[in-house]
């Protein structure tokens, strides 16, 4: 993505703007000018109101990565999970600060902004959203009590998915 197309993209990511049909109650992301939805989209055009998303949401589906693209080599291995929003809009992201081993359908996540890639040794850093679980998780090991599990820190997060 070009560095022009991710500036003028930064307010969307950063505050997880969308839009709402007013027709309907729709709600997209990334926001949209007309409802797919309604039958006659005509009946959208300036009905669409822009929409702030909470970032909080469940994961939906989600796959653990073990084979990573071109920059993620050090993440491995990462989740990277589809979220329904509590707004409707399902987003796609990686679910960071757990261990992949207890991500689950259903987990509750919250979005949190974190480093998303460099460009070059002194590019332009590219920031964004990513998920984090919003709960303690607690995990029953077969046949004992159940363990906490250790969710890191923001800050450690940050250093670990960076």
């Amino acid at each position: 993505m070009s560095i022009a197309r991710f500036w003028r993209e930064t307010p969307r990511r950063y505050n997880l703007g969308g839009s709402k049909c007013t027709v309907c109650s729709t709600a997209y992301f990334p926001p949209r000018t007309v409802c797919p939805t309604c039958s006659h989209h005509r009946e959208s055009i300036g009905k669409m109101v822009p929409l702030q998303l909470s970032g909080d949401g469940e994961v939906f589906s989600y796959s653990v990565v073990h084979d990573a693209a071109e920059g993620f080599e050090m993440q491995v291995p990462y989740v990277l999970a589809l979220v329904r929003t509590v707004e409707g809009p399902v987003l796609t992201g990686q679910v960071v600060d757990v261990d992949p081993s207890v991500v689950r359908i259903g987990l509750k996540v919250r979005a949190t902004f974190r480093k998303l890639r460099e460009e070059g040794r002194a590019g332009v850093i590219h920031y964004g959203y990513k998920f984090a679980p919003a709960e303690e998780l607690v995990v029953s090991p077969p046949g004992g009590p159940p363990a906490p599990v250790r969710v890191t820190s923001p800050s450690e997060g940050d250093r670990a998915s960076a």
